[in-house]
């Protein structure tokens, strides 16, 4: 049965090899006999594949600008899944000048979802914390985040990231203290439509 099915493989190679033979003879037959109309038939492919990858281009720039338009609306976080929300976060850190940006958020991931360079070359580890706007995030979140982002991921910027807020209390005193950036709603609304990132301070809005 293995035999037989080698042989089969084996005859379609060859009726493949012959017909690819009898092919190219046909091209060349062509060509040496009607180089004129082989040069035009030429030049048209050539220009007709050149407008679809112009017309490809031109759709590719427009979904790319249509998505950045978009991506500046801190409403499209509320309807988003964790990942998505991750996603949209590192096209944020991309169009702002952030480099190497790397989405790395689940299982095993140890609190870091997105990794980064920052502009002037410092390496930024994000925890990104997609909620509903009515439900904050927790001290106990940033003391976790606080326990990993320098240790396990060597970050230099440590950021938690949220479209909603931070409980008052402890775990602002705690970022304050460990030099965790917090980035809430309001501070991310003003990042995507602005492109200048919140880094260096404690974002405001934490205990609204």
């Amino acid at each position: 049965m293995a035999g037989g099915g080698r042989s089969a493989n084996g005859w379609a190679l060859a009726l493949c090899a012959v017909v690819g033979f009898v092919l190219l003879r046909m091209v060349i037959d062509f060509v040496q006999r009607h180089p004129y109309w082989s040069a035009l038939l030429v030049s048209l492919v050539v220009m007709a594949a050149a407008t679809v990858g112009l017309l490809i281009s031109k759709q590719r720039a427009r979904e790319r600008a249509d998505q950045a338009q978009r991506d500046r609306l801190i409403a499209v976080t509320d309807t988003m899944s964790g990942p998505e929300f991750e996603q949209w976060f590192a096209r944020i850190l991309v169009a702002s000048g952030f480099r190497n940006v790397t989405v790395c958020g689940g299982p095993g991931d140890r609190g870091a979802d997105v990794l980064a360079i920052a502009p002037d070359g410092r390496r930024v580890v994000v925890q990104c914390k997609r909620q509903s706007p009515s439900n904050r995030v927790g001290s106990a979140a940033i003391q976790r985040f606080a326990g990993t982002c320098r240790v396990i991921h060597g970050g230099d910027i440590c950021m938690l990231v949220t479209n909603s807020f931070f409980t008052a209390g402890d775990g602002i005193q705690i970022a304050r203290q460990l030099n965790i950036t917090l980035v809430d709603r309001d501070a991310l609304e003003m990042w995507a439509w602005t492109g200048r990132p919140a880094l260096g301070s404690i974002a405001g809005g934490g205990s609204h």
